[in-house]
């Protein structure tokens, strides 16, 4: 599976005066097509960050989508962070600058036409709602803060320039086991990891208010390996006469 990541910007996130909803919308644009989120960085609007994190993201050569900073008030850092980033001027794209144009006319000007500046060689993403592009460059695709335009121009993308991406769907089962302790489980678990190298096993426990635990134990896969998975599972639970149920 290739490898997806995130990068979430703003101050605002990082102070939660706004809760962040890109990963969640993320992973529903994700899973249908098969694939899954890798990473995910949240960084602030420091712009010797942004370069630092940018250039270190660019030198990997992956599928990122950045979220946020885009605008045109001074706290945008977004773009120029890219531009200094990749060593490369910041330009005004004509294709970005006749949407901008198409939808705020002589208000535009001078100050929202700025919202088209990329680093030089970038390609537009098409904004539905208010016809404000964002741009691609290098496998990096950036959006603005705002969910409503993120969602539609991350489909696009993924439509548009990795549409061979799609993979079969996987799927999540598992048992609860009450009153367990992790620990006491770690052997087995090493031991079907290496039975099952093709799923991905999981193991969340909890501990509500009564200090009663629990523990999710369940595998990611392909529906039929899924299935498999599960059984020994289960198998397990009986032979050690635990408290379970399936999930």
């Amino acid at each position: 599976m290739p490898e997806i990541g995130l990068i979430i910007i703003g101050d605002e996130i990082l102070s939660s005066k706004r809760q962040d909803k890109h990963l969640a919308q993320a992973n529903a644009l994700l899973r249908p097509r098969g694939l899954a989120v890798s990473w995910v960085w949240m960084l602030s609007d420091d712009e010797s960050l942004l370069v630092r994190m940018l250039s270190r993201s660019f030198a990997e050569n992956q599928c990122v989508f950045c979220f946020g900073g885009i605008g045109a008030t001074p706290d945008d850092r977004t773009r120029q962070a890219a531009a200094t980033a990749l060593n490369l001027p910041i330009e005004a794209h004509p294709e970005a600058v006749s949407e901008i144009e198409a939808q705020f006319g002589e208000e535009a000007y001078p100050q929202r036409v700025r919202m088209a500046e990329y680093p030089q060689g970038s390609a537009i993403i098409p904004n539905f709602y208010n016809r404000v592009p964002g741009f691609s460059i290098q496998g990096h695709h950036f959006m603005p803060g705002f969910p409503m335009m993120a969602g539609p121009m991350m489909e696009w993308v993924l439509d548009h320039y990795y549409a061979d991406w799609i993979q079969e769907r996987t799927v999540e089962l598992g048992i609860r086991i009450f009153d367990g302790q992790e620990s006491e489980w770690v052997s087995f678990m090493e031991e079907f990891e290496a039975r099952f190298p093709q799923l991905r096993l999981f193991s969340l426990p909890t501990i509500d208010a009564e200090n009663r635990r629990r523990i999710d134990l369940g595998v990611e896969g392909i529906a039929e390996d899924a299935r498999e998975g599960l059984e020994v599972l289960k198998a397990e639970a009986r032979l050690r006469d635990a408290n379970w149920q399936e999930l």
